[in-house]
This record gives structure tokens, sequence and C-alpha cells, in this order.
């Protein structure tokens, strides 16, 4: 559960950053705090998973790179050593167990680990996915972004509360 003071802070970054020399000295200044507790407060709520992550998101398109999103559908029992596989690779930003339709074949094991590859050159792509399907003998089932959409969801931390420091 966030304290109070952690869901202002986080309700006052969710959708801006200021982009400053130290920024977290100017998000410390608009909340009346030190900077080293405004970044002591974030340590603590990312070491503890109250936020995942703390960063920027990148148009790794315009720097060259690719996102692909990728299905596999892993026998239950290979499950886990397919996770631990997926794991080890530098490529694979993140991946979760999620149950879908399997697109080809009916009564098939359905598509049940999703992942996202993350490549700093768009032509590596289908080398890692077929690096992929020889270490797990699976197929990849890869979704490329056809079009970018951007929708920002912020949800409010605070009844009737707005967002970040408008």
């Amino acid at each position: 559960m966030l304290s109070t003071d952690d869901a202002r802070l986080v309700s006052f970054l969710h959708g801006g950053f200021p982009l400053s020399d130290r920024p977290f000295a100017d998000v410390a200044a608009q909340l009346g705090c030190s900077e080293d507790a405004v970044i002591e407060r974030l340590q603590h709520l990312l070491s503890h998973g109250d936020l995942t992550r703390f960063g920027p998101l990148f148009q790794i398109e315009r720097a060259g790179g690719r996102f692909v999103l990728a299905a596999l559908a892993v026998p239950e029992e290979r499950f886990d050593a397919v996770v631990q596989q997926l794991d080890a690779m530098n490529e694979v930003a993140h991946n979760y167990r999620r149950e879908s339709a399997h697109p080809d074949q009916p009564g098939a094991t359905p598509l049940n680990m999703w992942f996202v590859l993350a490549v700093e050159s768009a032509d590596v792509i289908q080398r890692v996915i077929a690096q992929i399907e020889i270490a797990t003998g699976l197929p990849v089932y890869a979704f490329p972004k056809e079009r970018e959409f951007f929708v920002e969801l912020k949800l409010p931390l605070f009844e009737g509360g707005a967002h970040g420091p408008r």
C-alpha cells in the first residue's frame, strides 16, 4: 500500500518529468522535500515492486531498432524451462503467460507465452527469432508493429485528483 507521500510523488510524476540538469531537485522543490528524498522514495518503490519501471519510453524505430511482440505455444511441462531460455536472452525485453487461441491448429497448445523482442537494428530480428526457434524447438509467432498508436492512460491515485504538476 502506498503511503500518502508516495502516492503524491507518483501522481505528480505520472505523465511528466522535468527536462533539466537536476530534474529530481526540480520535483523536490515543487513537492517541498529534498532531492535525496525523491530519489530515495523512487528507489524504495522500485525495489519493493510498487513501481515496476521508472524511465523514458522510446520510439526505437527512429533510432534504427525494432520492437516485435511475439508468442509461443509452449507445452505446460516445458513452460518453466522455456521461460529460463528466453530470460537468458538480451533481446527479450520481458515475457509473460497469457492464454490465447492458437492461430493455425484446432486443439493445439494455445499461444501461452508472450514476449517482446527489442533489437538495436531492424535487420537482426529474423536472426533472433530463428535462434529462439532453434533453442526451444517451437515456432515463434511474430506480430510486428504496423502502426503506432498513442494511448496515454492516467489513473487517479486520489479521489478527484488531477495528474502531475499542472
